[in-house]
């Protein structure tokens, strides 16, 4: 059920006060904690957190439309890919003459390839308010333009979800291409600065880090009002009864078209926060299977929950890491599959949606329960004869 009390309930408050103190104190146990502290956070394990928290603002956008609006996309990771390509476009244009050949505006792939100017494509991407604004129009035109089609033609359920993977496979063919401008298979790698700060340098990722937890408060924050609104109400009945909404005179794919398009924007900003941390984007963040992995999140944490995705994918990519370091590495992806059944048998609303479930059938049996034992009427006192 969607409550209309506030924007953000108890819930959504404990979310944000975590993320806040974890943004505040990991930069600091990592700046101003020595080494020799067992409270110091190392400096390898700043770029790895961030990396989870730009998946956790991936996870959160596939549950605007997954969990809210009945849209299960499996080419979300397009959208994560475009807007780090588009990160990635502006690092490179800052290293200059520090490449390999030196050059003063091709970046060094290109030099390789012996491209004698720089592609159309790539103007201004020196500029960091044109790639910031790239990042976001890049996914977000993409999503409009798909979803225009596919919504208006009432494209749903299993084929929509094809598209979506066929639109990712798509892009990652085009992307390996070495004439298409992007690095071929090798990627955009190899960045020095952003704002003029060393990349590499520790407290660049600190502050990288910082400004991955505040892009997924902001986001969090703007799907809770969403979702909490009469548009997140009309959002529920577009995925509970999408003919019986329409019969009520609602233009459903009006509304879905809108969250497809803020969800894709979300991705973008996602993997834009996502490149300088990893250092490097290639076109196998286009695959399929990513994108499968995200939604895979989404469900161990619990759909249309918001909190449930965040925590879904941070759980998953904690698993992976460990798992994939050692003897089990071999298994991960059986494992990754495993814990999906498990989840979809034993678990389906989810890690947060089972918590909420069962609290909400404790806070109903407790306001069902008698609160006082009353006698019984053959008790009562007889008049006498």
């Amino acid at each position: 059920m969607l409550h209309r009390a506030g924007i953000l309930d108890r819930g959504a408050w404990i979310f944000i006060a975590i993320l806040a103190a974890v943004a505040i104190a990991v930069p600091i146990l990592n700046l101003f904690v020595p080494p020799s502290s067992p409270f110091h956070v190392p400096s390898y394990l700043v770029p790895l957190l961030g990396k989870y928290v730009c998946y956790a603002l991936l996870a959160l956008s596939i549950d605007l439309i997954w969990g809210y609006a009945g849209i299960l996309s499996l080419g979300h990771g397009a959208f994560f890919a475009l807007g780090g390509y588009a990160m990635g476009m502006y690092l490179m244009r800052q290293i200059g003459t520090r490449g390999v050949y030196a050059h003063p505006e091709l970046p060094d792939f290109m030099v390789f390839l012996n491209w004698t100017e720089l592609p159309v494509y790539w103007y201004f991407f020196d500029k960091f308010w044109y790639a910031a604004i790239m990042i976001v129009l890049v996914p977000g035109a993409l999503a409009f333009v798909f979803g225009w089609f596919a919504f208006r033609s009432r494209v749903t359920g299993v084929y929509l979800s094809i598209i979506t993977q066929a639109l990712t496979f798509a892009l990652m063919l085009g992307f390996f291409r070495n004439n298409f401008g992007f690095g071929g298979n090798n990627g955009l790698t190899d960045f020095k600065d952003i704002l003029g700060f060393n990349v590499q340098a520790q407290e660049t990722r600190a502050a990288l880090f910082a400004a991955s937890c505040a892009a997924l408060a902001l986001c969090f924050l703007i799907c809770r009002a969403l979702v909490t609104s009469r548009f997140g109400m009309v959002l529920v009945a577009i995925r509970d009864a999408e003919p019986r909404t329409r019969f009520l005179g609602y233009r459903a794919e009006s509304y879905k078209l809108f969250a497809f398009t803020l969800s894709a924007c979300m991705a973008g900003v996602a993997g834009a926060l996502y490149v300088p941390q990893v250092g490097i984007i290639n076109p196998s963040e286009f695959s399929p299977a990513n994108s499968i992995e995200a939604v895979i999140w989404v469900a161990v944490g619990g759909r249309g929950t918001l909190t449930g995705a965040a925590l879904g994918a941070v759980l998953v990519n904690y698993a992976r890491t460990t798992f994939t370091s050692g003897f089990l590495a071999p298994y991960w992806l059986f494992m990754l599959g495993g814990l999906f059944i498990a989840v979809t048998l034993f678990l389906p609303r989810g890690i947060v949606g089972t918590w909420q479930w069962w609290r909400e059938r404790r806070r109903e049996r407790s306001a069902h329960a008698p609160t006082s034992a009353a006698p019984p009427p053959d008790a009562a006192a007889r008049p006498a004869e």
